[in-house]
């Protein structure tokens, strides 16, 4: 599909179209040869999280099809806080805390973007590195009177804040468009730029930065801007019980982050095959296909989660993050690593019980269903396990006389115990 697809038509399908500025001309101007775009990301965090894949994955399917991104880490942007989308200022952070955050990040833009191949390859840049050195009195001259304060109040992100009559917006956030069109009209003259891209609650910023550009170089300059993503019931994209889902592992574990993808709703998920997916068109029709026939088998949630983990964590820590996946669905323990199991720990109810429980003859499994609750009195135990209905560490037990030693403890701990299919209850030995 990328060797039959120009860029624009391959984003126009996937449905990560926005707005665009001159969209027949920049069309043609795709055509004609490589263009170099940028978009930015404020280091506001010592990790990228999912949130930001959409324009990163764009910047990849231009550099696919023979264009150069470049990753702009807003150094200087960052220290400020964009308004966009605020209902109040950031908390400022510390120049040491961003450059911290960049070199993390930059790790994970490695995943993101390819930076070694001969043909073009993709260039992380920090806007700190030309912005420093601009002294205030030489911003205003060569930058602010460029811009009318009408004009910079007209757009939605600024005027939104000033609406809001508790926090207002402040002289700093109200620079921040200064700032990034900037960087537009820098990295124009600099590195030939000429295209940004960023969501849409970017286009104010964008379009500054273009008019900027058109009126200090004579230069024309594009921008387009990617959707907003939100789930089909309305709420936020990029969220779990937990808090944000983070690229980092350590933030967001593998199996964590698999799990975000494979609870995505039925109603978004061919959405997001196209979103956050190299999938062709072909492979996501035939993927729509068989979740219209056959929703339960969940072969595209599958798809995607698979897809997504793959590329930030790649296929052996996938294959870790599916295998824990399979323990709540009776899958073989054997071999599993003790963090693969624990990742499962917090997914179902747990239990401590006193190792001292084992000592000796052990404690019967039946004192071990009502322990934890799976049954309401030994009586009951009894019948469960013979009705074939228990299972301990997966494996399915009849006889109501066993009893639980030391040796049926996984990593010497741990007890995974299950009634019918999907009822399950770890207990912990302490």
């Amino acid at each position: 599909m990328l060797g039959r697809m120009t860029i624009l038509e391959e984003l126009q399908w996937r449905g990560l179209l926005a707005d665009c500025t001159d969209a027949e001309v920049l069309s043609k101007r795709v055509a004609e040869a490589p263009i170099t775009l940028y978009c930015g990301f404020d280091p506001t965090a010592d990790s990228l999280h999912v949130g930001n894949l959409v324009p990163l994955l764009a910047l990849r399917r231009f550099q696919l099809l023979g264009h150069h991104p470049i990753a702009l880490a807003g150094g200087a942007t960052g220290s400020i806080g964009d308004p966009s989308g605020r209902t109040q200022e950031r908390q400022l952070l510390s120049h040491e805390i961003l450059a911290h955050n960049i070199s993390r990040v930059k790790e994970q833009l490695k995943r993101l973007l390819d930076f070694e191949t001969s043909v073009n390859p993709a260039r992380l840049m920090d806007n700190a590195v030309w912005t420093a050195p601009v002294t205030f009195l030489e911003f205003l001259r060569d930058v602010g009177r460029f811009f009318s304060v009408n004009q910079m109040v007209a757009k939605e992100s600024v005027r939104a804040r000033m609406e809001d009559r508790e926090s207002g917006i402040t002289y700093t956030e109200f620079s921040y468009m200064l700032l990034q069109a900037f960087d537009f009209c820098h990295l124009c003259r600099e590195h030939n730029c000429e295209l940004q891209i960023g969501g849409s609650d970017q286009w104010g910023n964008i379009t500054a930065g273009i008019d900027l550009t058109r009126k200090k170089l004579g230069r024309t300059v594009f921008g387009l801007t990617l959707p907003l993503i939100t789930n089909a019931d309305g709420t936020k994209f990029g969220k779990s019980l937990g808090g944000a889902v983070y690229l980092d592992p350590a933030k967001t574990s593998v199996y964590r982050f698999y799990q975000f993808w494979i609870r995505t709703d039925d109603r978004d998920v061919i959405r997001y095959l196209k979103y956050f997916t190299f999938l062709t068109q072909e492979e996501i029709a035939a993927l729509e296909r068989q979740h219209n026939e056959n929703p339960g088998a969940r072969v595209a949630h599958k798809a995607l989660a698979k897809a997504a983990t793959d590329l930030i964590h790649g296929p052996d820590a996938t294959a870790e993050a599916v295998r824990a996946s399979e323990i709540l669905f009776g899958g073989e323990l054997q071999g599993v690593a003790e963090s693969t199991f624990n990742e499962i720990v917090g997914e179902v109810p747990t239990k401590d019980i006193a190792r001292t429980e084992f000592d000796g003859a052990g404690k019967p499994l039946v004192e071990i269903l009502v322990h934890s609750g799976l049954a309401a009195s030994k009586g009951q135990g009894r019948k469960d396990i013979e009705g074939g209905g228990v299972y301990l560490n997966n494996i399915r037990e009849t006889n109501f006389q066993r009893a639980i030693g030391p040796g049926d403890l996984l990593f010497g701990k741990h007890l995974l115990l299950r009634k019918g299919k999907r009822n399950y209850v770890v207990l912990t030995a302490r």
